[in-house]
Formats: structure tokens, C-alpha cells, sequence
């Protein structure tokens, strides 16, 4: 991967990032803050691992997805209980600690969108 399309994704990463900060500090809606914030940090967290790997855009897709659908499942598990953690205000909102079918949704939402605009941007490259 060429060190410009690396440099994009980082900005992307560090964008996304801020516009979740301010979705968590300033938005505190039923729509955008729940659904919205997980759509997005399913392309928080491709774009944070395209930035500083080499693999294949399928791959890292599916592994955020999966990633995703773990942490998803630890809060279902209540990790953050369970390690002793339900005092750390960090632990609570970095893990999370309330399981939901619809952040489930949101997660496979996120990754469909990340496909599509990769493979739209492969298209776009190859017409040009």
C-alpha cells in the first residue's frame, strides 16, 4: 500500500475520531450518539488498523467486524464486572457495558458501508 493512501486513511482515522468525541460529549440524542456513533466506529477502527498495516481491505474489514461483535459480546458477558472493573468509569465506556442486538446491526451497517466505498473507490481508480 502507498505511503499517501496510508497517510489518508490516518486522517480519516483521527476525523472519525474527533467527530465520535464530539457525538459523545455533545449529542446525547436516541438516534445519533446509539446508532450513528457504532456505525462509525466500525470505520474508526478499519481506517486506525489500514493506516498502519498492508492488508487486504476484505481482511481488515472482516476482522473489525468481528472485533466488534466480540466487545459486543463481552458487554453481554458484563467483562467489565466480571474483571472487577464496574468502578472504572474508563473501563465502562472504553468496553462497554450494556449488550444490544441493534449495536450488532449498527456494527454489520458499518462494515457493508466500508465495502462499498472501497470497492467504489477501486472502481473510480480503474476508470481513470
Amino acid at each position: 500500500m502507498r505511503r499517501s493512501t496510508k497517510r489518508h486513511y490516518a486522517i480519516l482515522t483521527i476525523v472519525i475520531f474527533l467527530i465520535e468525541v464530539f457525538i459523545a460529549l455533545y449529542i446525547n440524542d436516541s438516534f445519533i450518539r446509539p446508532f450513528l456513533g457504532d456505525v462509525l466506529v466500525v470505520g474508526l477502527i478499519y481506517c486506525a488498523v489500514m493506516a498502519i498495516t498492508s492488508y487486504r481491505v476484505v481482511i481488515v474489514a472482516i476482522g473489525t467486524l468481528i472485533f466488534s461483535y466480540m466487545v459486543e459480546l463481552a458487554q453481554y458477558a458484563q467483562v467489565v464486572d466480571l474483571l472487577g472493573l464496574s468502578d472504572n468509569k474508563w473501563a465502562r465506556i472504553i468496553i462497554g457495558t450494556s449488550f444490544s442486538w441493534w449495536d450488532m446491526v449498527c456494527y454489520t451497517i458499518g462494515f457493508i458501508i466500508i465495502l462499498l466505498i472501497e470497492k467504489n473507490k477501486r472502481i473510480m481508480k480503474i476508470s481513470q
